[in-house]
């Protein structure tokens, strides 16, 4: 596909590469490879395994550079014979991805990623909150801005946290719920994360709707209730039932749907010891917003715009 090959069948909807431009290929992808002149199928298929064999940023996840190739050999002003969806040539891709266990689909963006088939993990390229946002990813921003703006807050935790957390790698989450609040112990959510050396940490979260302030009583949170909250956050211990055991919570997240005002986050560490301040991670609504914008997490059906009447239809 990447050849250009048309005189295979799944090569017959891709642009055929000659030396010169497998290697230009190649540097789009952002990958320091320049052909040699030698056979191109059978340098391109060395490269592929070059590529895969390079760590991967999570489990059913493929490395960086392979997404970057996907991304580049799919983009949509490459068709050839067909639309900018590229149904064809997905197809194509398709029929040799699904071996493994992967499909390729086209996101609103329209860029090609990668979905793990048994886990519906999406591979994203490098994940950076901080990058410029497109067109599309600003107003996609502003739909869920405004879908947290009247939120209640299990809808924050059911609707955006916890699709957000399980495509940054997290594990094992779960959610305590509102029913009955006698068994949160300070936690909304408890979650896992395996880091590269096979060692687990363990996260609680603590969910608030609006905006965190060391104001006192009012319409802001009282900050002395997440103190309290956090303390008994990381003193309780949870049960894993993949390994049979009880542990203690690692790290603890304050989340809002609002924002955390830096009054609030000195005074809860100021009041914290040493060894627990460092344990204590905040996240507020603009963090929430770039995460979910940049790993491509699909909006809530409620912050979706509404689709306009077909006026054509006919009326039962």
């Amino acid at each position: 596909m990447i050849c250009g090959n048309a005189d295979h069948d799944e090569g017959k909807s891709f642009i055929y590469r000659s030396s010169s431009y497998i290697t230009r290929f190649f540097q789009d992808c952002d990958l320091d490879f320049r052909h040699d002149g030698s056979t191109r199928y059978a340098w391109v298929t060395a490269r592929l395994e070059e590529i895969l064999s390079q760590p991967q940023p999570a489990p059913n996840v493929p490395p960086d550079a392979f997404s970057r190739v996907i991304r580049t050999l799919m983009d949509p002003a490459d068709a050839v014979k067909e639309g900018s969806e590229r149904t064809a040539a997905l197809t194509a891709l398709n029929k040799s991805l699904s071996r493994e266990g992967f499909e390729a689909f086209y996101a609103p963006d329209k860029q090609c990623y990668l979905r793990h088939i048994g886990t519906n993990t999406i591979a994203t390229v490098l994940a950076n909150p901080h990058r410029p946002f497109s067109e599309a990813e600003v107003k996609k921003k502003g739909q869920l801005a405004a879908f947290l703006f009247s939120a209640s807050e299990d809808e924050l935790i059911e609707e955006v946290l916890l699709p957000m957390f399980r495509q940054m790698g997290f594990h094992r989450i779960t959610a305590a719920g509102h029913r009955d609040k006698a068994l949160e112990y300070g936690k909304d959510i408890w979650m896992r994360y395996t880091l590269p050396t096979q060692h687990v940490l363990y996260f609680g979260i603590q969910v608030k709707k609006g905006k965190l302030d060391a104001a006192g009583t009012g319409k802001n949170t009282n900050m002395a209730e997440i103190h309290n909250q956090t303390l008994m956050m990381l003193g309780h211990e949870i049960f894993d039932p993949e390994i049979g055991k009880r542990v203690l919570v690692d790290h603890a997240f304050i989340v809002a749907g609002g924002e955390i005002t830096k009054a609030a986050r000195n005074w809860l560490g100021n009041i914290l010891d040493a060894s627990k301040r460092s344990q204590v991670m905040f996240m507020d609504r603009d963090d929430i917003l770039n995460l979910f914008v940049v790993n491509n997490i699909p909006l809530p059906a409620a912050a979706l715009d509404p689709e306009p009447d077909d006026e054509d239809a006919i009326p039962f």
